[in-house]
């Protein structure tokens, strides 16, 4: 792009801040131009802000920029936004109402009907869900989310088996990484030597989130995948990347049951974004490992610059028909780079130059409304001398 889009963060100084500004240092498409974040960091430069957590530096340009209050007057029009949900549902449909595309890592809107939860990889057609938001009709904004960072790294493997053979049960446990709970996370006497088998509403969330991800858009609204799942989820003492054992029963499309060997094509021929050249998506999404102990998320969270998924142990199981291991990166695939990929994919698209700046009052209509009662008015003024 000759003239990169300019991006706002709503939330900058939080942990999934911190990586949409480690990841958009140097994107070919878009340029950090807006940090927002509560009232105790607003007016601060961002370098007093926010406590630098990340292992690469924070950009000079960036430690400069004053961080802004969490409203939309003044904002770009294209919105990077993770905050907690309860601030969400606040803050996102205001954005949106005055003209921002939002794009967000919350799961406050995830669920909502016409709010589109997508992966590109595995359903960009939702997409179109958009076009069903109020916020869309009146001001030309509106909101699109990226799933949970547990769900992710599951649906991406789980994907290129559901075209092909069709998916009946899910059975998966999770493990997964502290930096998922945000900083300080969890505290290192409860984590430390420990597995915590609980995570707040992370189930529910993983559950209902792969149904509708691997969902049909049937008109207005996405008809979930007729399937049964059940999760577990565990919070370890791991930095990054959370590791997934997943069991499945399969379905029929095929006609016959399906081999190992089928699987596998299934995951090498998996890449619907391939020639679209979008600058985050991974050349190859899921990758396959055939060594006996792995992934490990020490070794394998960083694949494709951690916007893959890596599986491994493929293996009959004796309860269902197959399973397997799955890592994703959570803070990367699993959260700023699943927005970021989400955004690139709208750029392609052309939506996110049908959005409008934002306006104080609130609704562009009202503007251009009395901008042509003035054009009228010179008109009328004109003719009668």
């Amino acid at each position: 792009m000759k003239n990169k889009i300019p991006i706002g963060i709503l939330g900058a100084t939080g942990m999934v801040g911190q990586r949409y500004i480690q990841l958009l240092e140097n994107h070919p498409w878009f340029e950090v131009a807006w940090l927002a974040a509560s009232d105790r960091s607003s007016g601060k430069t961002y370098g007093e802000a926010a406590k630098w957590r990340l292992d690469t530096a924070l950009p000079e340009r960036i430690a400069q920029m004053t961080v802004r209050p969490a409203d939309p007057f003044g904002a770009p029009k294209v919105i990077f936004a993770s905050v907690d949900a309860a601030y969400a549902r606040e803050l996102e449909p205001k954005f949106a109402e005055a003209g921002c595309a939002v794009l967000s890592n919350s799961s406050a809107f995830r669920m909502t009907p016409n709010v589109p939860l997508v992966i590109p990889e595995i359903n960009a057609d939702h997409l179109h869900l958009i076009e069903e938001q109020e916020s869309r009709k009146s001001s030309g904004g509106y909101m699109v989310t990226n799933p949970n960072c547990s769900t992710i790294g599951l649906v991406m493997a789980l994907k290129p088996i559901e075209e092909r053979f069709g998916i009946e049960q899910i059975f998966v446990s999770t493990m997964q990484a502290v930096s998922g709970a945000g900083y300080p996370g969890v505290a290192s006497m409860d984590i430390l030597g420990n597995v915590v088998p609980y995570i707040g509403s992370e189930e529910e969330k993983m559950e209902a989130e792969t149904l509708k991800l691997l969902g049909k858009l049937d008109g207005h609204t996405v008809t979930p995948l007729d399937a049964r799942i059940t999760a577990h989820c565990n919070r370890v003492a791991v930095e990054d990347g959370h590791t997934e054992c997943v069991s499945i029963k399969l379905g029929n499309k095929l006609g016959r049951k399906a081999t190992r060997e089928d699987l596998l094509q299934a995951w090498a021929e998996f890449n619907p974004l391939a020639g679209q050249g979008l600058p985050t998506a991974p050349k190859q999404p899921v990758f396959f490992t055939a060594a006996n102990d792995r992934p490990q998320p020490r070794l394998d969270r960083n694949r494709e610059n951690g916007m893959a998924a890596t599986v491994g142990r493929l293996r009959p199981c004796g309860l269902l028909d197959w399973k397997f291991v799955v890592l994703s990166h959570n803070t990367v695939r699993g959260a700023a780079g699943a927005t970021i990929l989400n955004a690139e994919l709208l750029a392609s698209l052309g939506k996110l130059e049908q959005v409008a700046p934002p306006d104080r009052s609130g609704s562009l209509q009202r503007k251009k409304a009395i901008e042509v009662g003035d054009a009228v008015a010179a008109g009328v003024s004109a003719i009668l001398g």
